[in-house]
């Protein structure tokens, strides 16, 4: 078991983290893009990654990370342990984490379903709080090398509730400290809305790329315009990820995929007199106005 130096902080600095080690286990985009964040915030602390030899050298070499290995017992000593991995990745790195730390740490993760890794955090055992979480921020790219510190400036970061009040304070001061707003939200209200705001956007996007991709062939697709371009944007996700986020959210993405296939019919059966497409494009029109913000009359 690692053994870190303490951490020493100017008393009269108002720069001391929340969190004096941190480790964080995944070093893809998200969790380099948390340690370079922090690390721009804060001068002082101690950030430990968890991930294979090729992340840990390019977490280093981008001094986002100042140890790291591929073995738990490197969050031995961590005061704040975020699982950073993909949905049933940090499940199971949940599962073993008393194996390796024996005093008392706060948990979290970013993953982008809830229910399920909270109701593996129940078994943890006292010393171990989890709260979860899930920033609201990312790419379609993966791994560290795309790695940022703005990445979440901004953006919501939700923090899954009911958890004790002293450990949802503590990730809030990390949350603000890196550019985010912190959110609490019930963990059944994030999945379920989490699935219409990002899950089935994810899968219209790829479905929609592969209709059109293996119709249109690779010459057809040379007259494509920004239109098609701008629509399947997620279609370059990675899918071994939501692979894990539809295991662990499949009844409500079936959910929301069932009104996207109604509507979808109501479209195919009204392409010749147009009533329901009016009535559909009006109403979507409408809630784009209002996700963007503005009142005013889409663009062309």
């Amino acid at each position: 078991m690692p053994t870190f130096p303490v951490i020493q902080h100017d008393d009269a600095s108002a720069d001391r983290p929340p969190f004096e080690r941190i480790a964080i286990v995944g070093l893809g985009l998200m969790g380099g893009s948390l340690a370079l964040a922090i690390r721009r915030r804060w001068r002082g602390g101690l950030i430990i990654g968890v991930d294979r030899k090729d992340a840990l050298e390019a977490g280093m070499r981008m001094h986002a990370v100042d140890v790291g290995a591929d073995d738990l017992g490197m969050a031995a000593e961590a005061d704040l342990i975020v699982l950073a991995a993909p949905v049933r990745q940090n499940i199971a790195v949940l599962k073993r984490l008393p194996e390796f730390v024996a005093g008392r740490a706060l948990v979290t993760d970013i993953g982008s379903t809830k229910r399920e890794i909270l109701r593996e955090a129940r078994t943890l055992p006292d010393r171990l709080t989890f709260v979860g979480g899930h920033p609201l921020a990312g790419a379609a790219a993966t791994g560290i090398s795309w790695a940022v510190p703005h990445l979440f400036d901004t953006r919501p970061w939700l923090l899954a509730t009911p958890a004790p009040e002293e450990a949802l304070s503590r990730l809030e001061a990390l949350v603000r400290g890196v550019g985010s707003i912190p959110v609490r939200m019930d963990a059944d209200r994030h999945d379920t809305l989490l699935a219409f705001l990002s899950h089935l956007p994810q899968l219209t996007a790829s479905a929609l790329m592969h209709v059109v991709g293996e119709r249109a062939g690779a010459e057809g697709l040379t007259l494509a315009g920004r239109g098609l371009r701008d629509t399947t944007r997620l279609a370059l996700s990675s899918p071994e990820i939501w692979r894990d986020i539809t295991a662990t959210n499949a009844a409500d993405i079936e959910e929301a995929l069932d009104l996207l296939i109604a509507a979808l019919e109501q479209l195919r059966a009204d392409l010749r007199s147009g009533d329901d497409l009016l009535r559909i494009f009006e109403s979507a029109a409408r809630w784009k106005r209002l996700l963007e913000g503005s009142a005013g009359e889409p663009g062309i």
